[in-house]
């Protein structure tokens, strides 16, 4: 069985970490489609986005803890499989109640696989730069994803949403039965495990990340809507949401590259600050240069923040548990994002968004301020 540290291996983490990571580069389009074609209000098409990533939660607050005693390859290549399923089911359904139940049995079968396939990362040599890696893979699959999407959605019905969400899942479920690795450093025992509790630092890293993924998901999720809302053109906004996918290639190699000249504990204060400055361009901006240039850039800062804060998480918490629940920390904010923000639209508009970005800012600032008081400067350094 291949590791971490072989291509092959990588090639299945990289597969991997792009299906499950779907809400991230797919949401504008997600929650565009079924306002517009399904023709549920904000609320409620946030609410679906909500139901799939609360799924994603609770398995992976389930099996985290569970990480060191399950066959990874087997439990990554189930899940995708049941994730493939619940979307192929979807695809042929039109209403809220059913759509409600494939969605959270998405959530739930995808977020199982991820958590698998961020604990192999996390027990990997460098867990940096391999999570550096597989977000590289990430925004390759955001371009090819938001270059064909639309334009099949447009072609063919919503269904089509459901139908390229299933294949993505249905091909990373066979690759990951071929290919997924065993992880590079060895599994620490139980009775070495089960003692430990995380640390403040780690809770408060924790907590941080869960507060960028809420503001990531809550205003992403409107991404496509603000753009043809306030007139801009669907085919402008489409075209911006290319341009995105080409600037999301960038921040992971740059994270790897910039790995032993940034200090991680310094570049997790400076992303919630961006991310709420870029937030409010988007939502406040009544032309198109500058939403585009909010948009351009708003996920790259979540990219990059979270591959230093992944490396920083690997250093402070060894055992691949904190890591394994990546998908929970993360989507756990994506979760309240989509619902979150709908309810704001709906009640007082775009630029609700922004403010409460600034708010969640503040409170992300604050909660790695805790990090880096707690663990000193020297986290700054790679391990």
């Amino acid at each position: 069985m291949t590791t971490t540290e072989k291509w092959p291996g990588r090639v299945a983490l990289m597969v991997a970490h792009c299906a499950g990571m779907v809400d991230l580069i797919a949401l504008p389009v997600w929650v565009g489609t079924l306002i517009t074609v399904y023709h549920f209000d904000p609320q409620q098409a946030g609410g679906l986005a909500t139901l799939f990533l609360l799924g994603a939660v609770i398995a992976s607050l389930f099996f985290a803890p569970r990480f060191h005693r399950i066959n990874g390859r087997l439990a990554t290549t189930i899940g995708f499989a049941g994730a493939a399923i619940a979307f192929a089911f979807a695809s042929t359904q039109s209403t809220f109640g059913p759509l409600a139940i494939a969605h959270a049995a998405a959530g739930l079968s995808a977020g199982t696989a991820l958590s698998f396939t961020h604990g192999t990362i996390g027990r990997s040599v460098n867990p940096h730069r391999l999570f550096a890696i597989v977000g590289t893979a990430l925004g390759v699959f955001a371009i090819i994803f938001l270059g064909a999407a639309p334009n099949g959605i447009a072609a063919a019905g919503g269904a089509a949403l459901f139908q390229i969400f299933a294949g993505v899942m249905a091909i990373a479920a066979i690759v990951a039965a071929l290919a997924f690795p065993r992880p590079a450093t060895s599994a620490p025992t139980d009775a070495a495990v089960a003692p430990r509790r995380f640390g403040r630092s780690v809770w408060a890293l924790i907590l941080g990340i869960s507060t960028m993924a809420l503001t990531q998901a809550m205003v992403f999720s409107f991404l496509q809507q603000v753009g043809t809302d306030r007139g801009f053109g669907l085919p402008a906004v489409m075209g911006v949401l290319i341009a995105l996918g080409f600037v999301n290639l960038l921040p992971a190699p740059m994270a790897a590259v910039l790995e032993r000249r940034l200090k991680a504990d310094q570049v997790v204060l400076v992303g919630p600050i961006a991310q709420a400055g870029l937030a409010l361009l988007i939502t406040l901006s009544v032309s198109l240069l500058p939403y585009a240039a909010g948009a351009l850039f708003f996920a790259a800062v979540m990219i990059f923040t979270h591959t230093f804060a992944f490396g920083l998480l690997s250093r402070l918490e060894s055992t691949g548990r904190a890591l394994a629940a990546t998908p929970a920390m993360l989507m756990v904010g994506s979760a309240i994002g989509p619902i979150l923000g709908g309810t704001l639209v709906k009640s007082f508009g775009y630029p609700a968004i922004g403010v409460a970005a600034c708010i969640l800012a503040l409170l992300a600032f604050a909660l790695f301020s805790q990090v880096r008081r707690t663990e000193g400067v020297a986290l700054g350094a790679t391990a």
